[in-house]
């Protein structure tokens, strides 16, 4: 007996441990992307930079679902012409935008330097400010594939370069964590164009097809050129053979309405004549029934 309630002890103590370390381990992880320790000024500014990332990802998720879907060039608010026009004037602004962000990262090394903070580390630090931009410079070099994807490991590698930063005393201890939560959204951005712009049909003419022509000679550039070309006019065939279609219907209808018409007049004419020789039948009846009568 003794020995069952020393057991319910220990197993109520086992168990009161594991809650307890469960909840320990939540309220690290509150602690932790809390965000409290980060000046408000710098949290919504940081937060409000992401809107142009989030903005264009889904936008250009959205024109690649238009040009997909569309029904005969049109789509469900745009059509294919304007919804690829649209995705490639995305393509610039998001590789701008993400160097200009990736530069501003590694410049943001330099002000602590100046300011001193932590120590000064000469030009340890300072490379952290050069290579930064010079990344982000040659992405706009770059086919938009290309570009996307150098952006997204420029700015992991530099999110790992804050993380030792941080370690070492360089940079304040809430900007890991900081860094953590925009680097998240922003390379969820990046992987979602990718994605957006993997689902583009073959027709539509992309960055790396123009990056190509670099490389090929002038009779391969005519054949893709053509190619481009040819299903550009098979698309603009099937639409016109759609609205053809819908004309000939139209047509179709127009015509049967038509042909139907006299067969109605017709049929209504012989209608009235039958009613009138009823009529009159029965007219004559009547007259031959009142000759009788008055005979009699």
């Amino acid at each position: 007996m003794t020995g069952e309630v020393g057991m319910d002890d220990e197993q109520k103590k086992g168990s009161g441990d594991v809650t307890s370390g469960l909840k320990h381990d939540v309220s690290v992880v509150k602690e932790t992307f809390s965000l409290s320790e980060v000046p408000r000024e710098a949290y919504y500014m940081g937060l409000a930079g992401t809107i142009p990332y989030l903005f264009t990802s889904m936008t250009t998720v959205y024109c690649a679902w238009e040009i997909n879907h569309a029904t005969a060039g049109y789509g469900l608010l745009l059509n294919e012409k304007n919804a690829t026009q649209l995705l490639h004037l995305l393509e610039p602004l998001q590789i701008g935008y993400g160097a200009s962000i990736l530069s501003f990262l590694g410049a943001i090394h330099w002000g602590l330097e100046w300011a001193g903070y932590g120590g000064y580390q000469s030009y340890k630090r300072y490379a952290i400010g050069v290579v930064a931009p010079a990344v982000a410079w040659s992405t706009i070099l770059m086919p938009i594939e290309g570009a996307l994807i150098t952006q997204f490991l420029g700015f992991v590698a530099l999110y790992y370069v804050d993380i030792r930063a941080a370690t070492v005393g360089w940079v304040p201890q809430w900007y890991r964590t900081y860094r953590f939560v925009l680097t998240l959204i922003v390379g969820a951005s990046i992987v979602l164009t990718l994605i957006g712009r993997g689902e583009l049909p073959d027709h539509i003419p992309a960055p790396t097809d123009r990056a190509k022509v670099f490389k090929m000679g002038e009779d391969e550039s005519k054949e893709k050129l053509a190619h481009d070309e040819a299903a550009r006019a098979k698309k603009e065939e099937k639409k016109a053979a759609a609205a053809a279609d819908d004309r000939s219907g139209e047509q179709k209808e127009d015509k049967q309405r038509k042909t139907d018409a006299p067969a109605k007049e017709e049929s209504d004419g012989e209608d009235k004549k039958g009613d009138e020789k009823e009529d009159k039948d029965d007219s004559e009846a009547k007259d031959d029934k009142g000759d009788k009568e008055d005979k009699e």
